[in-house]
């Protein structure tokens, strides 16, 4: 598994079009799955599930981790290839997606923490604000399985210039 993955391929932001493509990214992040697990895990249907993990596969997102015999069957695992999603291009569809995405992972959590707020910066404090953010979340260590599992997602953005 490589730590980072660039989303800018064509094949990347069609992966990354449907929610429930980030849902099944967001279950794998707890290590590799069967469709079953994850059908069960995400309530969906495993034809649902093999498709969309079809498409992760071809986009270089997910690929086959092991498999192993049971009652004469083989189950088939599935993981991500990568720790973290960056991306330097954006992708309207994309992000409209993983906010999507998110906005179903946090209505499950009683008490979550978020914070929106807008700043006047200029392009090298902006900079060192993004260092800051990618070095804090990047450097963040894992606890031991078992653990609860958070999700973090970090963003700063330009903000749209005002209409006069």
């Amino acid at each position: 598994m490589t730590d980072d993955l660039e989303i800018h391929s064509p094949a990347h932001f069609k992966a990354l079009a449907h929610p429930f493509r980030h849902r099944l990214l967001f279950a794998l992040g707890a290590g590799p799955a069967t469709i079953s697990q994850l059908a069960a895990r995400l309530g969906a249907a495993k034809g649902t599930v093999a498709h969309h993990l079809g498409v992760l596969t071809e986009a270089g997102m997910v690929r086959p981790a092991h498999s192993r015999q049971v009652r004469g069957g083989t189950e088939r695992y599935h993981e991500r290839t990568f720790r973290r999603l960056g991306g330097i291009d954006t992708d309207g569809a994309a992000t409209a997606a993983l906010l999507g995405a998110f906005a179903e992972e946090l209505a499950g959590d009683p008490d979550p923490f978020m914070h929106l707020r807008h700043l006047r910066l200029t392009p090298a404090q902006a900079q060192r604000l993004r260092s800051t953010l990618d070095e804090l979340v990047g450097e963040a260590e894992e606890a031991p399985p078992g653990q609860a599992r958070y999700g973090v997602l970090v963003s700063l953005y330009r903000h749209p210039p005002a209409v006069r």
